[in-house]
């Protein structure tokens, strides 16, 4: 198979993450980790990894292929377009953006460049969310209710006071821009566009400006509603639970992507049938999504994300942004005009 070379710029959780995964790749080779901050060089070095100090250091190299971007928020539409304009294919960690306008800017830079976009919404890509959209797009729940789902864990809760991902600038709507932000994409996958926001924040103990707490309420343009909530300080929790007219579908994974290990659990009930049970091993979703990208910019097939659903997966969030400032729901199409 085609060597596919990329950069990792930023190794903080995410970027030293990509790095632990792709290390002995069978395809994808890191050419080197861009990081400016001095103490990190000596861990990077001791993986056997070169050491950048800007991004246009690598999007010179011609032998980088793509840059794989896991650095603040702030950055995201800057770098993206930079890596763009370079000729660079560039996956961006989540979020896209934090509003809608700065993430179509991103899709156009990559538009007119001709390169591939990835997103780091690993979660497409456990099986049992793969088995639940086969599940959804066959027909087998029946017309589609409403969708219940959680994503929370503590995970962050050492992390210093001051930091941008206890900002409301920078991470805004407490957990969104850490977790919710994947339950939004997963659904966007499962039922199309969403019409309206409605949700609020809550800080109930680490003191972030943020907040700790999201709730929110969607509602479909094609009819279903939706739930999610995403705690920032409590045990472990994963939940993705479907409601259709002829069977209802729950998904509980027992770890984070990050964390090799456990189980995911497949509920799955029918009226007047017990409940049928199936397991599912931990996958490594997170490298299954650098390798579509790979093999959507090297040609060989398309990625299972249009650039259509990126942009909107943002429009969500800076509704549930907005509303969470309020309390009041938000249109989506407000936000187009």
């Amino acid at each position: 198979m085609t060597t596919f070379t990329v950069a990792v710029a930023g190794f903080g959780w995410w970027g030293q993450h990509f790095a632990r995964r792709l290390e002995g790749h069978p395809f994808i080779k890191i050419a080197g980790i861009v990081e400016p901050f001095e103490g990190n060089h000596d861990a990077i070095r001791a993986m056997g990894l070169a050491v950048y100090d800007t991004l246009a250091e690598v999007t010179a190299l011609d032998e980088v292929d793509a840059v794989i971007l896991a650095t603040p928020n702030p950055l995201h539409e800057e770098q993206v377009i930079h890596c763009a304009q370079a000729g660079k294919h560039v996956f961006c960690e989540k979020p896209l953006g934090l509003t809608a306008a700065s993430a179509r800017r991103s899709v156009q830079a990559c538009r007119d460049a001709g390169v591939q976009l990835g997103i780091g919404h690993e979660r497409r890509f456990e099986p049992g969310m793969l088995a639940l959209k086969a599940a959804i797009d066959a027909g087998e729940l029946g017309t589609l209710m409403h969708a219940e789902a959680a994503f929370s864990h503590d995970k962050l809760i050492g992390v210093p006071k001051g930091d941008w991902r206890t900002s409301k600038a920078v991470s805004p709507a407490a957990g969104m821009t850490a977790m919710g932000i994947h339950l939004t994409d997963l659904m966007i996958s499962f039922f199309g566009p969403v019409e309206t926001v409605q949700a609020m924040t809550a800080s109930r103990s680490l003191g972030w400006e943020t907040g700790d707490v999201v709730t929110v309420q969607l509602g479909f343009e094609a009819g279903m509603t939706a739930t999610l909530s995403a705690v920032l300080h409590t045990p472990h929790f994963i939940r993705m639970h479907v409601f259709g007219t002829d069977k209802w579908i729950e998904v509980l994974n027992d770890t984070h992507p990050d964390t090799p290990g456990g189980k995911v659990r497949y509920v799955t009930s029918v009226t007047g049938q017990p409940l049928q049970h199936d397991v599912y091993d931990w996958a490594d979703a997170v490298s299954a999504n650098l390798e579509a990208f790979a093999a959507a910019a090297m040609g060989e097939s398309e990625y299972p994300f249009t650039l259509d659903q990126m942009v909107h997966n943002i429009e969500v969030l800076e509704a549930i942004t907005i509303s969470a400032e309020d309390r009041r729901t938000v249109f989506i199409r407000d936000l187009r005009t």
